[in-house]
């Protein structure tokens, strides 16, 4: 069935194939601490290292598969990518040797960067790329508040496998729908986009601009991963519960960055916006690292990821308008799960040796590179981003 980028059929297949490649973002709670600790007993640096070998293949399959996405069909290449990490999280299924299950999150991993890397890709070639990465980032957060729910309680019951059971069940939907319906990118008037066969090599605004996002990354992994910890140091441990709470309303609060950055495309200056995102980031991070009371520390805690998905939004935008090619935005999974990779061990260093207070510093530090680096971006792209990565005409 052929569907296109600007009707809901098609866009339903590019937010669920979204969802499940983004798993690991609304999953890691349960997958490290309930599943992999709590049920299969592995040690924390045993569970550590079979989601980083999940990270680490997802950004190795995205900064391969990224530059070359205008040389592949990505309605061919996303159903293979999520077949793999269908069979893989399948197979994890059946077995519990560290090892064997070590290698398997890396087979799933590069799987699920595969597919993610064309779907944005595709996404990053429609008519609205802003518009359209907004609607799969609100899915996604509706998705992760159901899906951590059903997960603890499933996982609870049935042990770990039932979480492995789930993660191959929504590779298997991805696969069927990316297989059956994948969306070809349609320009506004609605005529098919042709995907570039000779390209240029990506302009600088556009690889400043990565590296901003990508510090992001790092700095909301590095301080997020630490927030259960700093919580209890405080002593706010006896008030588990009422964390619970705050975060599952306010986490409701968090789909409204992507719907207030669909409304302002037009009004607000994409790297306005980043560098107004790096801010808020780093002043959560500062409130969630140095401050004392509790209020403070469950408000900041819940709307952490908030400047990140607001920011991200403009950027991907951006992105997209300034590489006509698509493999900007198809190196989303490198630039988000990088950060995710190396964020925590980062953090673990700096609390290990400073404190928890000490991330507080380093997250100003990195917000700091990261908004000097959208504005290079700003700064460098005015006439020259164009030009530097419109198609080339092969002579």
């Amino acid at each position: 069935m052929k569907t296109d980028t600007e009707h809901w059929q098609g866009r339903a297949i590019l937010l669920l194939a979204h969802v499940a490649g983004m798993v690991d973002l609304v999953a890691l709670p349960v997958w490290v601490g309930s599943a992999l600790i709590g049920q299969y007993h592995l040690s924390p640096p045993q569970a550590g290292a079979m989601v980083t070998a999940y990270l680490a293949a997802a950004v190795l399959a995205s900064l391969v598969f990224a530059p070359r996405f205008h040389r592949y069909a990505p309605w061919r290449a996303a159903p293979l990518g999520y077949a793999l990490a269908f069979i893989a999280f399948a197979a994890m299924t059946q077995t519990t040797h560290v090892g064997a299950m070590t290698v398997l999150h890396a087979v799933a991993g590069l799987g699920a960067g595969t597919g993610l890397s064309f779907v944005h890709g595709t996404i990053g070639r429609s008519a609205r790329p802003h518009r359209l990465f907004a609607i799969v980032s609100i899915g996604l957060g509706v998705s992760g508040i159901v899906f951590i729910g059903v997960a603890q309680s499933m996982v609870t019951q049935h042990g770990g496998v039932a979480l492995f059971a789930m993660f191959a069940a929504l590779m298997a939907c991805a696969t069927l729908g990316t297989a059956l319906a994948f969306p070809r990118p349609t320009a506004v008037d609605g005529s098919a986009k042709p995907v570039p066969r000779e390209v240029q090599p990506i302009a600088a605004p556009v690889w400043w601009a990565i590296a901003g996002l990508t510090l992001m990354a790092v700095t909301q992994s590095m301080v997020f991963s630490f927030a259960e910890r700093i919580g209890t140091e405080r002593g706010f441990g006896d008030r588990v519960l009422v964390v619970l709470v705050v975060l599952v309303v306010l986490g409701f609060i968090n789909l409204l960055p992507p719907v207030l950055a669909a409304l302002t495309e037009r009004r607000w200056p994409a790297f306005s916006a980043a560098a107004g995102g790096v801010l808020v980031q780093a002043g959560l991070a500062v409130a969630l690292a140095w401050g004392s009371g509790f209020a403070m520390y469950a408000v900041a805690t819940a709307l952490f990821v908030t400047p990140m998905i607001f920011t991200h939004t403009f950027v991907f935008g951006w992105l997209s308008r300034n590489d006509a090619s698509g493999r900007a935005v198809a190196l989303t999974p490198a630039m988000l799960m990088s950060g995710a990779a190396i964020g925590p061990v980062v953090g673990g260093v700096l609390v290990a040796g400073f404190g928890t207070p000490s991330i507080g510093l380093a997250a100003v530090l990195v917000c700091a590179v990261s908004w000097l680096c959208y504005r290079r971006a700003a700064h460098l792209s005015p006439g020259v981003v164009q030009a530097a990565s419109a198609p080339a005409v092969a002579h």
